[in-house]
């Protein structure tokens, strides 16, 4: 078959109810027809102007720098870390040791929550909750992000609250505002994910948007290059964003812990330091943060279908997705072992994180200091996977899965210190250690995770995807949080917690370096989106017919 562009003018499609069919410009013009039988537009109407695209216009040099910038505010260093530290601080001096009765010291601390938990319990309890909460904020608002202006509206409200919660803290100091520093952390916690979620979900547009992809794109229509060597060249626009905007973030990751400092020092004594510094951060972000929303060029969706509301459609879509599961085996493969990954590597962190501030007190500053170790090298390994990718193109599930040895070992390490004090999260140096390999090995795990995502998400349903992601990625620690939370409680022990995360991460990395086919399972996506709203300017029927075999893309595709 040869390579041009297909509009939805010249076939019908079979519509699941899942989206309106786009029809992004009729033409007339039925001079040619291709093998398939499908219209052609030969000559210079192959080449798809750039108002006529419904994906929108070419990706500017500032465009693409405020996308980075954005990431770089966005760090976590705020809601995902110093907020987390702050509320288990309070919730320490509020709480009791468990055998003496008296302020908490190096025994269990409880407190009364529900009835008398460990501190440890509480915060994992709070995480859980979070993630119940994102797992229904993502699959009410997520394909909504696929529709009109949604997605930029939605991240703006988002980081907007996640602003207004980490300022917030600068009234809360005292013992007895552990609870007011709870509801806050939880806040700025779920907001902080949606921000992730719904920037995420930008990425594979913008990569198909990009000049090298357009370019790469004209050849395949002129025929110059086939249809493999146009994907390599979008994989890579792929994880090329993907892997710099994962720098970015452990950049602004390390410039804000490196600002900190000049409060964290010359304000050691201050008793609101720490609430100070959490609001120094915070600015941070809104400067990097603000010129995304501005320079940001319109590549809306369609309009939500008639009869269909904001607030239903996401469920709607997502159950109508699941039901042609058959038809994209592989990208839901990987939802369900990412779901299980994610899962036992959030859990681990949040672990790992509550024996670190346990071990230094939760000292702000030596949380800083470990926090700079971890930022330099995960800038520096996320540059180095990206430039070896690019040297050896290397596909995507290849990275991925040499960042998956290094998640199924760190739960490994901390399960070694059930037997022994001198490994497994026990010792000052090992903290330093895990900040280290964290920073060289899961860094690129986090671009690479969401680039795979993007590889099997049908072109036009990113809201809906991303939403699944975002459910897998940070809504899956539901489970996690809760069933370490009642392992712990009941042994009194965080290191018992390892066992179970160790077995998670184990099974998960398998199942994916098994069971998912990214070849296929892109083939699939790209066929799923051109039988749910035609062949259109960023979709190829040859991109498909090569994997799946014409005969079912006609089965897709009847002709006029």
């Amino acid at each position: 078959m040869a390579n041009a562009h297909f509009y939805s003018a010249g076939v019908e499609l079979p519509n699941q109810g899942i989206a309106p069919v786009i029809s992004p410009t009729i033409h007339d013009d039925k001079k040619d027809l291709g093998e398939s039988g499908l219209q052609m537009i030969p000559g210079d109407d192959q080449v798809v102007h750039e108002q006529e695209m419904p994906e929108g216009p070419t990706v500017t040099r500032w465009e693409e720098w405020a996308y980075y910038l954005y990431y770089n505010g966005d760090s976590g260093v705020g809601p995902n870390g110093y907020s987390g530290t702050l509320f288990q601080s309070l919730a320490t001096a509020a709480g009791y040791d468990r055998d003496t009765g008296e302020a908490c010291g190096s025994g269990t601390c409880m407190l009364n929550f529900g009835g008398p938990k460990t501190v440890a319990s509480v915060v994992l309890i709070s995480q859980g909750i979070s993630f119940g909460i994102m797992t229904l904020l993502f699959t009410t608002i997520g394909s909504c992000a696929d529709y009109g202006v949604w997605n930029k509206w939605i991240l703006i409200v988002a980081t907007i609250v996640c602003w207004g919660s980490q300022f917030g803290f600068l009234g809360v100091w005292k013992p007895e505002q552990w609870h007011a520093a709870m509801a806050l952390y939880m806040l700025g916690f779920i907001t902080y994910g949606i921000t992730l979620v719904f920037y995420a979900s930008v990425f594979p547009r913008l990569a198909r948007n990009t000049p090298r992809t357009k370019e790469a794109r004209n050849k395949l229509d002129n025929q110059e290059i086939d249809t493999s060597e146009y994907e390599k060249v979008e994989m890579l626009e792929r994880n090329r964003l993907s892997n710099i905007s994962t720098a970015h973030s452990n950049w602004g990751y390390l410039l804000t812990l490196a600002l900190n400092l000049s409060l964290l020092l010359p304000l050691a004594n201050n008793p609101k330091v720490d609430n100070y510094t959490l609001a120094f951060t915070n600015c941070y972000w809104i400067v990097c943060g603000v010129p995304w929303f501005f320079l940001q060029k319109d590549r809306r969706g369609p309009p939500i279908p008639k009869g269909s509301r904001w607030f239903t459609i996401g469920w709607k879509q997502i159950w109508a997705a699941a039901l042609q599961y058959r038809r994209l085996p592989y990208t839901f493969i990987y939802l369900f072992s990412f779901f299980l990954l994610a899962d036992g590597l959030n859990t681990t962190g949040s672990v790992v994180s509550i024996v670190q501030n346990q071990h230094i007190s939760f000292s702000f500053l030596q949380s800083t200091y470990l926090g700079l170790a971890q930022a330099a090298t995960s800038i520096a390994s996320c540059y180095g996977f990206w430039y070896l990718q690019r040297w050896k193109t290397f596909p995507t599930k290849r990275m991925f899965q040499v960042t998956n040895v290094i998640t199924v070992l760190i739960p490994f390490w901390g399960m070694l210190g059930l037997w022994t004090d001198k490994i497994g999260f026990h010792n000052t140096w090992e903290f330093w250690l895990y900040n280290v390999v964290f920073g060289l090995g899961q860094a690129p795990y986090y671009a690479y995770a969401q680039t795979m995502m993007s590889d099997l998400t049908p072109p036009g349903y990113e809201g809906m995807f991303f939403g699944l992601f975002g459910i897998t990625n940070r809504a899956s620690s539901l489970i996690g949080p809760n069933v370490c939370s009642a392992i712990i409680n009941r042994t009194g022990n965080s290191w018992d917690a390892f066992i179970f995360l160790f077995i998670l991460c184990t099974c998960a990395a398998l199942v994916i370096w098994v069971f998912v086919d990214m070849e296929k399972g892109r083939a699939q996506a790209v066929a799923f989106s051109i039988e749910q709203r035609g062949l259109s300017s960023d979709v190829r029927a040859t991109q498909v017919t090569t994997v799946i075999g014409e005969e079912r893309l006609d089965g897709v595709i009847t002709r006029k």
